[in-house]
C-alpha cells in the first residue's frame, strides 16, 4: 500500500507575526517590569541607558485593546519605511511599464550566457561595501525586484536573489569599518576615537564576505545544475520570466534614456548617502523623480504615469504591512517595560566568565538582543553603556566590546522573524521566511564561528587603542 505524503503548508508570515506578537503580549504579564534611567551623553548628543540605575517599577501588562492598538502603532512607527517602499514600488513599476527594464535585463541574461555565477561576486561585493561603509541596508529593498528577476531569468532562484543582498549586508554590517549608525554610535558611547581599530575589522569584512560568498555560489551552481534542489522549486516554479533569451532584443531610445536615469538615480543615490548623508527622505525623493522622469522620457502620459505608480505601491503593500507588525511587537515589549528587564537579565549573565568567553558571550547577548531591537544605533545607545565598563570589569578591551556590538547587531538582521526589511524582502520575492531561514542556517553557524574566532583573537591581542 503506497503511503501518501504528508504535505506541510508553510505559515503565514502575517500569522507567525500575529503569534509573536501576542506571545509579547503575555510575556508582559510574566517578565517583571524594570527599567534604567536615561542621560544625555555628551560624545554622541544622544539619550543612553546609566548602567548602575536599573530598579523594578510597578508591572504594566498589555491588555487587549493595547494589544490591538499595538498593531497601528506599529504602522505608524514604521511609516518612513513604508512608505518609502511604496515610491521604490512605483518607480519601477512606471519604468516597467515603458519595457525598458524587460529589455534591459533581457541583454544582460543573454550576455552574460555560461558566465552566470560571475554576477554573484560582483553584485556581492557592492552591496557589501555598500553596508560596510556607509550603513546601507533598508535601501537594499530597493534592488530586490532587479535581482530577483534577473536571478530566475539565471536560472537560479528566489533564495539566491536575497542571499546575494542580505548575506552580503550582514557581512557589511558585521565588519563595518565606517558604518556611522553602529560602529560610530557604538564607540562614542564607549569613549573611543571615532572609527579606531579600522585594520581588524577590515580583515574581519573580507572573512566573512568570502565565506558569504562562497556559500551563495554553491547554492547557485547547484539550483542552476539541477532547478528542483532548489529549496522554494514549488514557489518559484510559477515565477516564469517573459525573457525571450532566443529572440534580438532592441531597446528604443525612449527605453535607453529610462535605463539612463535608473542608472543615474542609483549613482546619486550613492553619493548622497556617502557625501551627504542621505537617508529615507532624501533617497525617497530621488526615486520619485526618478519615476517622473523615466515615465515621461518612456512616452507614458501622466493618467499612465499616475496609475502604474498606484499598481508598484499595491504590490508592495503586503511587505509594507510586515514592516509594521515587526514593530507592533517592539512596542508591546517598551510599552509594558519589560524589555529593560531583559537587558538586565543579559547583562547579568556576563559576570564571572573568563575573558574570552565573556566577548564571545557579549556577542551572544547582542545577537538575541538584537531580535527585540533591530535597530543598529537604538541597540548601541541601549547596551553599549552597560557593556563598555562592564568590558573594564571582565578585563577585555572596550574595542572588543565594540566588536562583540557591531556583529551582534548584523547577523539576526536578517535572520530573526522580527526583521522588517528582510519579510519586506521574502514578501517580494513570494517566500516563506520559515524556507529563507532554513536555507541561511548554515552559512549563520559559519558566521558565528568566524565571530567566535575574532573575538578570541581580539582578547588575545588586546585590540584597543582600550
Amino acid at each position: 500500500m503506497k503511503k501518501k505524503k504528508i504535505q506541510i503548508k508553510a505559515l503565514n508570515p502575517m500569522v507567525l507575526l500575529a503569534i509573536i506578537i501576542v506571545l509579547c503580549a503575555i510575556a508582559t504579564y510574566i517578565v517583571p517590569a524594570g527599567e534604567y534611567e536615561r542621560v544625555m551623553d555628551a560624545a554622541t548628543n544622544r539619550e543612553v541607558v546609566d548602567p548602575n540605575t536599573f530598579h523594578y517599577v510597578k508591572q504594566n501588562p498589555v491588555g487587549i485593546f493595547a494589544l490591538f492598538m499595538s498593531v497601528t502603532l506599529g504602522l505608524q512607527r514604521a511609516g518612513y519605511i513604508i512608505f518609502f517602499l511604496f515610491i521604490i514600488g512605483g518607480m519601477f513599476q512606471i519604468m516597467e511599464a515603458t519595457g525598458a527594464i524587460h529589455n534591459g535585463m533581457s541583454l544582460v541574461v543573454k550576455k552574460m550566457a555560461g558566465k552566470e555565477l560571475l554576477m554573484i561576486p560582483v553584485c556581492m561585493i557592492i552591496f557589501g561595501c555598500g553596508s560596510c561603509f556607509a550603513g546601507n541596508f533598508e535601501e537594499f529593498l530597493a534592488f530586490v525586484p532587479l535581482v530577483l528577476s534577473v536571478c530566475i531569468a539565471m536560472g537560479f532562484d528566489s533564495l539566491t536573489a536575497i542571499g546575494i543582498i542580505f548575506c552580503s549586508a550582514a557581512s557589511g554590517y558585521a565588519g563595518a569599518m565606517t558604518n556611522a549608525f553602529t560602529v560610530g554610535v557604538a564607540q562614542g558611547i564607549a569613549g573611543l576615537p571615532m572609527f579606531s581599530g579600522l585594520g581588524f575589522r577590515a580583515g574581519v569584512f573580507v572573512v566573512l564576505m568570502t565565506v558569504s560568498i562562497i556559500f551563495v555560489m554553491l547554492y547557485a551552481r547547484k539550483v542552476k545544475k539541477n532547478p528542483k534542489s532548489s529549496l522554494v522549486y514549488e514557489f518559484d516554479k510559477d515565477k516564469k520570466h517573459d525573457l525571450k533569451l532566443e529572440d534580438d532584443v532592441n531597446l528604443t531610445t525612449r527605453q535607453k534614456l529610462v535605463l539612463l536615469t535608473l542608472l543615474g538615480v542609483m549613482i546619486a543615490m550613492v553619493i548622497g548617502i556617502v557625501k551627504f548623508g542621505f537617508y529615507i527622505d532624501e533617497l525617497a525623493a530621488l526615486f520619485l523623480i526618478a519615476g517622473l522622469i523615466a515615465g515621461f522620457v518612456g512616452g507614458l502620459k501622466p493618467g499612465e504615469i499616475a496609475d502604474e505608480f498606484l499598481k508598484g505601491c499595491g504590490n508592495l503593500l503586503f511587505a509594507g504591512v510586515m514592516i509594521g507588525l515587526c514593530n507592533a511587537a517592539i512596542i508591546i515589549m517598551e510599552d509594558a517595560n519589560i524589555m529593560d528587564t531583559v537587558i538586565h537579565a543579559l547583562a547579568g549573565l556576563l559576570n564571572g566568565l573568563p575573558p574570552k568567553l565573556s566577548a564571545c558571550g557579549m556577542f551572544v547577548v547582542q545577537d538575541l538582543f538584537n531580535v527585540l531591537v533591530p535597530s543598529g544605533s537604538g541597540q548601541a545607545a541601549i547596551t553599549m553603556p552597560l557593556m563598555a565598563p562592564l568590558a573594564n570589569l571582565i578585563g577585555i578591551t572596550r574595542q572588543t566590546a565594540v566588536l562583540a556590538f557591531q556583529m551582534g547587531d548584523a547577523f539576526t538582521n536578517v535572520m530573526a522573524p522580527t526583521g522588517g526589511e528582510l519579510l519586506a524582502a521574502c514578501a517580494m520575492a513570494k517566500i516563506p521566511w520559515g524556507k529563507w531561514a532554513k536555507w541561511l542556517i548554515p552559512l549563520f553557524i559559519i558566521w558565528w564561528i568566524v565571530a567566535f574566532a575574532a573575538l578570541t583573537l581580539a582578547v588575545q591581542i588586546g585590540y584597543g587603542p582600550f
